[in-house]
Parts: C-alpha cells; sequence; structure tokens
C-alpha cells in the first residue's frame, strides 16, 4: 500500500529555522500527526559539522567564517562538513522508516538514486561513487552531499544539490573531509543556467516516486 508524501516547498529560509521545523515535525510524526514529510528549501551562506566533522576540514576559525559571510553550526547528522547557500537545493525527509525497509543503507541509496534520476532530467549524467556517499560526476567531481540522522527510525537532515550556486563559497571548507574533491553543479556541468523551480520540480518527482510508493 503506498505511503502518503506531503513534500512542502518552503523557499529560502534560515538555517536555525529549518532545524528547529525538523524536529518539530519529526516529533509530530512520530506521534501520526502528519505523514512522510519531506521539505525543500535554500539556505542563506552557512556550513554545517557533522558528527564526522575533523578540524583540518575547515581551516578557518568560527569567527574567521563568520567575518566571511557564513552562519556555522554543529549539527546531529552523518558526515563532515558542507556548505548550503543560495542556488543549493536542500532536501529535508522526515520520513518514518518503520513503516518501510528499516535499513539505512538503503535509505541512503535511495537518495542518491532519487537525485540522479532527477539530474539525468536536466541532462547531467551523475552516478553515485561506490564507497562514497553521495552523488557525482565522476571519481573526483562531486554534485550533491547526503548527511542523515535517524533516531528511533524516523529521518533528519537529508541533502545538498549543487543546481546553480556560487560554488566559490566551497572554498572556505574541505567538502565531506574529502581532499581532491570538486564540488560542481549542474549549471557549472551543463556551461548554461540552469532553472531552480526546474530542479525542484524533478526532484519532487523523483521524491514521489521513490518514497510514495511505499517501498
Amino acid at each position: 500500500m503506498a505511503e502518503p508524501l506531503e513534500i512542502r516547498r518552503l523557499g529560502r529560509v534560515e538555517y536555525v529555522r529549518a532545524l528547529e521545523l525538523q524536529e518539530s515535525l519529526r516529533d509530530a510524526r512520530e506521534r501520526e500527526e502528519i505523514p512522510d514529510t519531506v521539505l525543500l528549501l535554500e539556505h542563506p551562506d552557512v556550513i554545517t559539522f557533522g558528527r564526522s566533522a575533523r578540524p583540518e576540514s575547515v581551516p578557518a576559525s568560527d569567527e574567521d567564517l563568520r567575518g566571511a559571510g557564513y552562519e556555522v553550526f554543529r549539527v546531529n547528522r552523518g558526515g563532515d562538513v558542507t556548505w548550503h547557500g543560495p542556488g543549493q537545493l536542500v532536501g529535508y525527509p522526515i520520513l518514518d522508516l518503520s513503516r518501510r525497509a528499516r535499513d539505512v543503507h538503503l535509505y541512503l541509496r535511495q537518495l542518491e538514486q532519487l537525485l540522479i534520476g532527477a539530474l539525468a532530467d536536466l541532462g547531467v549524467p551523475a552516478r553515485s561513487r561506490p564507497g562514497y556517499t553521495g552523488v557525482w560526476l565522476d571519481e573526483r567531481r562531486k554534485l550533491a552531499s547526503i548527511g542523515v540522522g535517524v533516531r528511533r527510525w524516523l529521518t533528519l537532515h537529508g541533502f545538498a544539490l549543487n543546481v546553480c550556486c556560487d560554488l566559490g563559497r566551497f572554498e572556505a571548507i574541505t567538502p565531506c573531509g574529502l581532499l581532491d574533491v570538486e564540488m560542481v553543479s549542474a549549471a557549472s556541468v551543463l556551461g548554461r543556467p540552469v532553472e531552480f523551480e526546474e530542479a525542484i520540480e524533478r526532484v519532487e518527482f523523483h521524491l514521489r516516486r521513490t518514497f510514495a510508493a511505499g517501498t
């Protein structure tokens, strides 16, 4: 039986507000007050540190980062350090995996595959990379980062897809703690502008195909 899925397009949202909203929705989902829900949005410039973050991934101090226009947060998600900002599509699924396959690794692969499908619709030949989480153009160039949190089979955090963002904003960090990895966007790969709304449409389509089918 298909599971209901609500997708909310929120526009540009401050990171702290999105974090509070995720927590609130997670609690509501646990009480079965809402269906599985996905937030799609952009953030202002922010750098977030996951549970695996290492000091060498960000040579600058928090004070210097804030002086350069970044907000800084340390959060309970998987992964190292990443940047969010305008032109990057961020998705936060709040899903009850106990109603699906109780398999976090499968969930990560599902996120990768739906983003690969959305990028293919945009004309970008993306793929997964064995041994690494995320969506890649090739062994060195990365299009999307994924970092999730799961508590009692309820998901938080999610994915960040580079659509048409300023890639120079990644220069303050070592993205995901991976040396010799270049962050690219759909626009930079295609060599032309990509409409952000089109990317949202394609991601929403693949979210529904993946998670509204009760898989």
